[in-house]
C-alpha cells in the first residue's frame, strides 16, 4: 500500500476511535515514513523539521485563549446571553425558538464569511465571539454541530469563490500562479477571470451541504449542561465573571475591536491578543498579577488545538520526504487508460488523501498542481476543468480534515466548556456535508466545463 494512503488511514482510524488526534498524527507519520522507505531516524528528523512551522500558530491560539477567558470575566458574555435569550420572549414557543435559531445560524455564517473577505482575520474571531454565545445556544438546545458546519462553510467557501481578502491569495496568488507555472511548458494558459468561474460549481456543492446540515441533519434539539467557561477551564481559580458595568463593557468592546484590528493590520494574532489583554487590564477586568493564571487558563483551553497544528506540520513534512505522493498519483492513473470520468474521480480522491493529512489547501496546491496539471492535460481536460480539479482537490483538506484551521477553529470556540468533541462534532459533520459534495460537484465541474 502507498505510504501516504497508509499514513492517512492510520491517522483517521485512530482519530475515529477517539484516540488523541495528536497521537494519531504522530503515529500516522511514523507508519507512513517507515512504509515509505525512510528509517526511523529519518522519519523523526523529517517530523522534527516540520513541527517548527506550527509553533507560531500554537502560541497565537494560546494568546487568544487567554484573551477569551479575560473577556468572559468582564460580564459581557452574561449580558450578551441575556439580550439574546430575551429574543425568545415569554412564550418561548417552538416556532419562535426555531426563528431565533435560524437568525443565530445565519449570523454565524455571515461572521465567518466576513472573516475571510470583508475583515480578513480568518479564525481569530472564533475564540473571542463564539464562547459568549454558548449560553444562548444551550438555552435554545441548539446542536453545536450545526454551528460547526456554519463556521466551516464561512471559513472555506468564500476564499474558494471570491477573489478578495484570503480569496485573492488562494485564487490568484496560489492557485492561478501554480497552475500557470505547472502548465507553461504544456501550453496551458489560465486567466484570472477563469478561476472563480471554475470554482462556482464545487462551492455550490458546499452550499447544498450547508443547507442540509442546518435544515435536516442537525435541526433537532440537543441538550448541553450550563457550565461556566472560567470554572471549567480554571477550577483552581476563584475568579468569577463580574457584574456588567459601563466601563467594563466599553473596555471589553474596545479590546475585541482592537484585537481584531491589530491582527488585521499586522497579520499577527499574537500581537492582537496581547493588545486586547492590555486594554482589559487597563479597564480593571483583571490585574496584571493575575496574568499568569489567565494565560494558564487560555493555554489549557487551546493546548489541544495548538499541538494538533504542530503535529500536522510534522506529518506533512514526513509525507513529502517519502516521495510517495508522486508514486500515489502515477500508480493510480496507470490503471485507467483514457477514461476521463474515472480519471477525474481518482484525481479528487487522491487529492482527498493528500490533503486530509496536511490539512491546508493553501500549502497543498503547490504539491498537487505540479502533479495534476500534466495529467489533466494528458486526459484532455479544459483549462477551466483543470482549475476545478486542482482547486477542489486542495479544498478537501480544509473542509473536513482533523488538522485543518477550518475544523480546529470552530472546535476552539465550541469546546471551551468541554462539551464539543473535535472529531465527532466538528470533523465528521463537516466531512459528510462538505467533502462528499465537493467530490461530487468537483467531478461534475470537471466533466462539464
Amino acid at each position: 500500500m502507498n505510504a501516504v494512503i497508509l499514513a492517512v488511514l492510520v491517522m483517521v482510524a485512530l482519530s475515529l476511535a477517539r484516540v488523541s488526534v495528536v497521537f494519531a498524527l504522530v503515529a500516522g507519520a511514523l507508519v507512513g515514513g517507515v512504509a515509505g522507505g525512510l528509517s526511523l531516524e529519518q522519519t523523526l528528523e523529517a517530523f522534527n523539521d516540520g513541527v517548527g512551522g506550527g509553533a507560531q500558530v500554537a502560541l497565537a491560539y494560546a494568546t487568544l485563549g487567554a484573551f477569551a477567558v479575560a473577556v468572559s470575566r468582564s460580564g459581557l458574555p452574561d449580558m450578551l446571553a441575556r439580550k439574546l435569550i430575551a429574543l425568545l420572549g415569554h412564550e418561548a414557543s417552538a416556532a419562535h425558538q426555531n426563528r431565533v435559531k435560524m437568525i443565530l445560524l445565519v449570523a454565524v455564517v455571515m461572521m465567518a464569511i466576513a472573516s475571510q473577505n470583508v475583515i480578513p482575520v480568518h479564525i481569530a474571531f472564533i475564540p473571542i465571539l463564539i464562547p459568549p454565545l454558548l449560553k444562548v445556544m444551550n438555552q435554545l438546545n441548539l446542536d453545536r454541530r450545526a454551528i460547526a458546519c456554519a463556521l466551516t462553510f464561512g471559513l472555506t467557501a468564500p476564499y474558494m469563490l471570491l477573489p478578495v481578502g484570503f480569496g485573492a491569495i488562494f485564487l490568484n496568488d496560489i492557485l492561478l500562479e501554480n497552475l500557470n507555472s505547472a502548465g507553461e511548458s504544456l501550453g496551458l494558459s489560465i486567466t484570472r477571470g477563469m478561476v472563480p468561474m471554475a470554482m462556482l460549481i464545487p462551492v455550490g456543492g458546499m452550499a447544498l451541504g450547508l443547507i442540509v446540515a442546518l435544515t435536516l441533519s442537525y435541526r433537532r434539539p440537543r441538550t448541553y449542561q450550563a457550565l461556566e467557561v472560567t470554572a471549567v477551564e480554571s477550577p483552581t481559580s476563584t475568579a468569577t465573571p463580574q457584574a456588567p458595568h459601563r466601563m467594563g463593557l466599553i473596555m471589553s468592546g474596545a479590546a475585541i475591536v482592537s484585537a481584531l484590528g491589530i491582527q488585521l493590520y499586522t497579520g499577527s494574532m499574537i500581537l492582537g491578543g496581547l493588545v486586547g489583554l492590555a486594554l482589559l487590564s487597563v479597564g480593571g477586568i483583571f490585574k496584571w498579577r493575575e496574568a499568569d493564571d489567565l494565560f494558564t487558563s487560555g493555554m489549557r483551553m487551546m493546548a489541544l488545538i495548538g499541538f494538533i497544528m504542530i503535529s500536522a506540520a510534522g506529518f506533512a513534512e514526513v509525507m513529502k520526504a517519502t516521495g510517495e505522493i508522486d508514486a500515489l498519483v502515477g500508480n493510480a492513473f496507470a490503471l485507467f487508460g483514457d477514461n476521463r470520468g474515472l480519471a477525474a474521480l481518482v484525481m479528487l480522491l487522491v487529492g482527498l488523501f493528500i490533503t486530509l493529512g496536511i490539512g491546508s489547501s493553501f500549502s497543498t496546491i503547490p504539491i498537487i498542481a505540479a502533479i495534476f496539471v500534466p495529467l489533466a492535460v494528458q486526459f484532455g481536460f479544459s483549462p477551466m476543468a483543470t482549475v476545478a480539479l486542482v482547486g477542489t482537490a486542495a479544498a478537501l483538506g480544509d473542509a473536513g480534515s482533523p488538522a485543518s484551521d477550518s475544523t480546529l477553529g470552530p472546535t476552539s470556540g465550541l469546546n471551551v466548556d468541554r462539551q464539543h468533541d473535535h472529531i465527532w462534532d466538528s470533523v465528521v459533520p463537516t466531512f459528510l456535508h462538505y467533502n462528499l459534495p465537493l467530490i461530487g460537484f468537483g467531478w461534475l465541474a470537471a466533466m462539464t466545463l
